[in-house]
């Protein structure tokens, strides 16, 4: 079944924070995203959604959590630098190339990220890439392609691939982040591959 990443932001107030943040482009592009491509995929997307919340965006959208049904949520976030995201949404495949692909993973592809999940499909790409730092986790890339449709998330900070389902569905981040709850950290596990006809990997 053709899964759809849908970005939706789960506080409230980040709609607010969604108008705070526009000026990015004004800022250091600190994720490894091409700047210039980013501009480029826009102009050819029919729709677009760029979300980007550093440390003083996530401090304030914590204001508005709740303690109890966000506590995994709050916990995870304080040890984060940022959460970004970019969407693109095509009226008709073939908006974006296998070069343009190539040239977003390249921007990953340094000694410190280790893929976790490569995944290729007639009508959908997943990968996965995590940040490692003194062998601890301190960052996560997803990278989802679809026809009509491209995916980058980027969670910038220590983080543990066991705490992706409490953000998923929030700040941006899609409800169903291909690999949630299942990759595991390089060194302990293999590469998570997809179920195959329901089952478990």
């Amino acid at each position: 079944m053709k899964r759809r990443m849908i970005f939706r932001i789960g506080v409230g107030a980040l709609a607010l924070l969604a108008g705070l943040a526009v000026p990015v482009r004004a800022q250091t592009n600190v994720m490894p995203f091409p700047d210039s491509l980013a501009k480029s995929l826009a102009t050819r997307a029919s729709n677009y959604t760029e979300v980007t919340l550093d440390r003083k965006m996530l401090d304030f959208a914590g204001n508005f959590m709740n303690d109890k049904d966000d506590a995994g949520a709050k916990r995870i976030i304080a040890n984060l630098k940022g959460i970004y995201v970019r969407t693109y949404e095509f009226s008709k495949p073939g908006q974006y190339t296998d070069a343009d692909l190539a040239q977003i993973r390249r921007a990953f592809a340094g000694p410190d990220w280790e893929p976790i999940v490569k995944s290729r499909g007639k009508d959908e790409d997943d990968d996965i890439y995590m940040k490692m730092v003194n062998g601890q986790i301190m960052g996560m890339i997803v990278l989802n392609a679809e026809p009509k449709e491209l995916d980058f998330v980027y969670i910038d900070g220590a983080i543990r691939p066991q705490d992706l389902n409490a953000i998923t569905g929030k700040f941006g981040v899609p409800s169903n982040l291909p690999g949630a709850g299942a990759v595991a950290p390089p060194s302990s596990n293999p590469p998570y591959q997809k179920p195959k006809n329901g089952g478990q990997p």
